[in-house]
């Protein structure tokens, strides 16, 4: 298997890096309203330039310029390809992580020239309808993962 991360990202505006290991690089989404357990919610995930492994377990603030911001690691664990490619436009995954866990599925959507996905978790064992990111921010949901710390707030 390979690892997935997922970073809670407090830059312009608060979103999660959505990250899977592919091909030696961290193969990266952002989420603008973060992944769902609801099999009913479609997330956009804008895809953007891959990272380094190392970039994995990477928590900080990054200085002013692009990106910047406060980061955390809101998520990570080992995930498995089942089915697609991202160059064939879908990949369907099985995610076992920390609060993410099950079936998810990315499907590129057709207009040309973007960059955007789409990130759905499958209905399965671990699926959460009516799952809501922000009413459904448990303790441990909050946390980061490396620290166990509530996420750092950007300057």
């Amino acid at each position: 298997m390979a690892r997935f991360v997922v970073h809670e990202h407090h830059s312009k505006r608060l979103h999660f890096d959505f990250r899977l290991e592919m091909d030696g690089v961290l193969k990266s989404w952002a989420v603008p309203k973060g992944p769902s357990m609801d099999p009913a919610d479609k997330r956009l995930a804008v895809q953007v330039e891959d990272h380094a492994l190392e970039y994995g377990s990477y928590e900080g603030i990054i200085p002013a310029g692009y990106g910047a911001g406060a980061v955390i690691i809101w998520d990570s664990g080992e995930f498995k390809m089942m089915e697609g490619s991202i160059e064939g436009g879908m990949i369907e995954f099985s995610l076992k992580g920390k609060k993410l866990k099950g079936v998810f599925v990315l499907t590129k959507m057709r207009w040309k020239g973007a960059e955007n996905w789409l990130l759905i978790k499958k209905k399965d064992g671990y699926a959460e309808p009516g799952f809501e990111l922000k009413t459904d921010l448990t303790p441990e949901r909050l946390k980061s993962l490396k620290e166990r710390t509530p996420p750092c707030q950007a300057s």
